[in-house]
């Protein structure tokens, strides 16, 4: 999976190229006509039509407020059975862990992975060992901002090879989004770029 999102993502004229390949194929002679109007379009027009603008922010609209668990969370001194149990009811991979104190501040965050890595691997006991034990703390955590784009989160995840990252802003943490967020998020943005296009060669511009 990660091979193929790293080949999706090396590829951004993946999709003009392939319109253009099918305009040779259908009608040579419309190749001139549909290779003048991409020469003719602008940054800035391409940068109209919003082409791999959406952004994390508005991922977290669409999920809405605590939708797929975003807002789920344990404290550092829950067991880690509990909090799994809590992701498996939930149906979500990840929680966000915030400190047992009366503050309640982000402490950071417990995946799926680290559970299989630091309890099933290591064979330690899910019913006596802390989430703040296996957790991962807040000053590693990777993190995006409401600001950054898409496509840069996908990178990230990729890079790293994690499935969940945490949403900040100058307040705080605000929400977390999953690679699953992120590769619907893209699809539909190049699938709606995909008709812009077609119909910008029909001349529907």
């Amino acid at each position: 999976m990660q091979g193929g999102m790293r080949s999706f993502l090396s590829h951004g004229n993946v999709i003009r190229n392939a319109v253009l390949q099918r305009v040779r194929m259908v009608n040579p002679l419309l190749q001139t006509i549909a290779s003048s109007r991409f020469e003719s379009v602008t940054p800035a027009r391409i940068e109209e039509h919003g082409f791999e603008s959406t952004t994390i922010s508005d991922i977290l609209n669409d999920k809405g407020k605590g939708a797929d668990g975003s807002w789920l969370w344990c404290t550092t001194d829950d067991t880690v059975y509990d909090a799994v149990k809590s992701m498996t009811q939930n149906n979500v991979g990840a929680l966000v862990v915030v400190k047992s104190d009366a503050n309640k501040a982000i402490a950071g965050i417990i995946t799926e992975r680290d559970y299989l890595r630091k309890i099933i691997v290591q064979g330690r006991s899910s019913k006596s060992t802390k989430v703040g034990d296996i957790m991962t703390e807040e000053n590693k955590l990777i993190t995006v901002t409401p600001d950054t784009k898409v496509l840069q989160a996908m990178q990230l995840m990729t890079d790293n090879r994690i499935r969940h990252i945490p949403v900040i802003d100058e307040k705080g943490m605000i929400g977390m989004v999953s690679i699953g967020d992120v590769v619907r998020a893209v699809v539909r943005e190049h699938r709606q770029e995909v008709e812009r296009l077609n119909a910008f060669i029909q001349g529907g511009y």
